[in-house]
């Protein structure tokens, strides 16, 4: 089980959905209204939204790779 999954299992059904909701509209390429920016010094790109934050990168320029969903605290960033 990697480490989405336990998050996922571990959250309500509620943040569940929620976040479904929001991965569902960036791997569609919906991104207006969504907090996303540039990781200072890497390829990769945060999604801020409530409490979670979604670590992303593009692969070949337009493929789509979530690497991490995590939970907002002191270490999110850390070891990108």
């Amino acid at each position: 089980m990697d480490k989405k999954e336990k998050l996922f299992r571990k959250i309500s059904a509620k943040d569940r959905l929620f976040l479904s909701k929001i991965i569902s509209q960036l791997t569609n390429g919906h991104k207006i209204g969504l907090n996303i920016t540039k990781v200072k010094d890497t390829d990769f790109f945060k999604l801020r939204k409530g409490n979670f934050r979604i670590i992303f990168h593009y692969e070949k320029g337009k493929v789509l790779i979530i690497d991490s969903i995590r939970l907002r605290n002191e270490k999110t960033y850390k070891n990108l």
